[in-house]
């Protein structure tokens, strides 16, 4: 059982004692002490705490292996169902397809260059990789959570002003607003892509280990903190935050649209009862991807605001922890098109196609004529200012 490392107190690693948090390493058989201070602390230890960990050393390859193929391929398959069929190029399908397309450069990229970060004893890979892997981190985190909150500003649209139809203007405006996300979540990632380096420190006489690091050692442990309680505003909290007033709003006007269906409606109009359902379906899927951001990157943002924040030994459970939370964060790059498989009949039927072609394609061919199969557009409504009559024109969910 490898031993447990303390924060506060010495402790031995490998023939090493860390002291006060990591300020140096003491090599207890040549009696020398080497200075560490510019390493965070977990990262300094990875090559011999995590490494100890024999099962991680395995598992955490074996994830990332998983999350390559399964995202690669379900990223990929979405993209093309999208742009490959012109039925399905609408607005909310051009931000998913935008958001897939970060998950998917993410998951080519730097899913093979991180997922041997629990094996190596150091970065093996060079600076220039250094700085891609961590600039491609936080631009797709951009994407994702910035898509996620123009797909629930089209949804809030959608649910308010369901007379709004779908436009050569309006997909235009909805390519513009997808290429603006981009550009914002690249400009905020170039602070990760300029100061990020691979920082080589020598812990013994015959060890060096190389570190590649997002935090720019002379800039101290002040700008760590600063830069993580940044990054928890800016792409989590904020983020979730409108989302959720959205999503509240929604909720609002569909429980009064529903109370303000004339009775006769209700009994018997039940195409109407339908059309109503879909425009809430598709508010749930995208609700759905909100809240598997939300649990493959919560962890993530608890785990660093512990260690740059809380005096917790480092202990088994927090290694743990810390693990579970890395994975995590890259499993969120490839649950979106599972998530479209299971709650989107027409993403399926496409999938299907794609994938496991058992499908014909004369039957796509006449699902393609079908106005209301058509993904992810708005609802239209048609009657008096007194009531309501939903006509479901081109939805997936």
């Amino acid at each position: 059982m490898p031993p447990t490392i303390s924060t506060t107190t010495n402790s031995t690693v490998a023939g090493y004692t860390v002291q006060a948090g990591g300020d140096y390493y003491s090599d207890n058989d040549n009696n020398q002490s080497i200075n560490t201070t510019s390493i965070p602390f977990d990262q300094l230890l990875f090559s011999r705490w995590e490494v100890a960990y024999d099962k991680w050393a395995v598992i955490v390859p074996i994830i990332f292996a998983i999350i390559f193929v399964v995202g690669l391929v379900g990223n990929g398959t979405l993209i093309v169902s999208v742009l490959a069929n012109k039925v399905m190029r609408n607005v909310p399908n051009i931000l998913v397809v935008s958001l897939s397309m970060g998950d998917f450069l993410l998951i080519l990229i730097s899913v093979p260059l991180t997922s041997t970060i629990y094996t190596f004893n150091s970065w093996p890979y060079g600076t220039i990789a250094c700085k891609v892997n961590e600039f491609l981190h936080t631009t797709s985190l951009g994407i994702s959570i910035f898509s996620l909150m123009a797909l629930s500003a089209d949804r809030y649209v959608a649910i308010v002003d369901p007379m709004a139809k779908l436009t050569g203007r309006t997909t235009r405006l909805t390519i513009l607003l997808a290429a603006g996300i981009w550009f914002i979540s690249i400009l905020f990632a170039i602070p990760d892509g300029v100061f990020s380096n691979v920082t080589k420190h020598q812990i013994s006489e015959t060890e060096v280990i190389a570190i590649c690091s997002q935090y720019p050692e002379e800039f101290g442990q002040t700008y760590q903190q600063v830069y993580n309680i940044i990054k928890l505003v800016v792409y989590f909290l904020l983020p979730i935050h409108t989302i959720a007033i959205f999503y509240i709003a929604m909720s609002r006007i569909l429980i009064r649209s529903s109370e303000s269906v004339p009775m006769e409606m209700k009994n018997g109009a039940a195409s109407n009862c339908r059309q109503i359902a879909a425009r809430k379906r598709v508010a749930y899927v995208v609700l759905s991807f909100v809240i598997l951001f939300i649990i493959c990157w919560l962890p993530r943002h608890i785990y660093l605001m512990i260690h740059f924040f809380v005096d917790i030994d480092y202990n088994d459970m927090l290694h743990a922890f810390k693990i579970t939370s890395y994975c995590l964060k890259f499993i969120n790059s490839c649950v979106n098109p599972i998530a479209c498989y299971f709650l989107s009949g027409q993403f399926r039927k496409y999938y299907n196609r794609y994938l496991f072609c058992c499908c014909n394609r004369r039957r796509y061919a006449i699902l393609e004529t079908r106005g209301h199969l058509h993904a992810l557009n708005s609802t239209t409504r048609r009657g008096s200012p007194t009531s309501m009559s939903v006509v479901h024109t081109q939805s997936a969910f």
